[in-house]
């Protein structure tokens, strides 16, 4: 069975967000062993300098690079990664199994985004849209898309 993790910085604040998420790692039980794990988010101020911030993506880059395990496919969310369509995104799972990798890790950084460590350990840049999405929703949203995706892969009724 397919290990599917996504790592993320911070926490889900609404209940709402958490309740999605925890529907969709429900439904994805049939098809993969399915985690989140949640890493903490660098304080910083409400104006930060650029060194602030730059230090602050460093930081929490090596938090996720210290989660990745070993031999899993990673696949990097940021702004400067190709859109894939649902349909392509099912072909990534199923290229990934047959390539011999039985863990795919998705990374979704902080408000600033990922670091540069992080993106170059990626066998993927991956971007949701060209549209700016809170974290929490983005989430979210990933997490539909696996589910969509495995779905895609064994033809069930969920995607039309």
């Amino acid at each position: 069975m397919l290990n599917v993790t996504i790592i993320c910085i911070g926490r889900l604040k609404e209940r709402y967000w958490t309740e999605a998420c925890t529907e969709y790692a429900k439904r994805l039980r049939t098809f993969c062993s399915f985690s989140i794990i949640e890493l903490d988010e660098e304080r910083i101020s409400d104006a930060p300098s650029q060194a602030q911030i730059e230090r602050t993506v460093r930081l929490e880059g090596e938090r996720i690079l210290s989660k990745l395990p070993k031999g899993a496919m990673t696949v990097a969310m940021c702004i400067e990664g190709g859109q894939k369509s649902s349909e392509e995104l099912a072909g990534v799972f199923s290229r990934a199994a047959v390539s011999g990798h039985s863990h795919l890790v998705f990374v979704i950084g902080g408000s600033w985004g990922l670091s540069d460590a992080v993106k170059q350990a990626a066998e993927l840049r991956l971007s949701m849209s060209e549209m700016t999405f809170p974290h929490q929703l983005a989430r979210v949203m990933l997490c539909e898309q696996i589910y969509r995706s495995f779905q895609i892969n064994t033809h069930g009724k969920y995607h039309k």
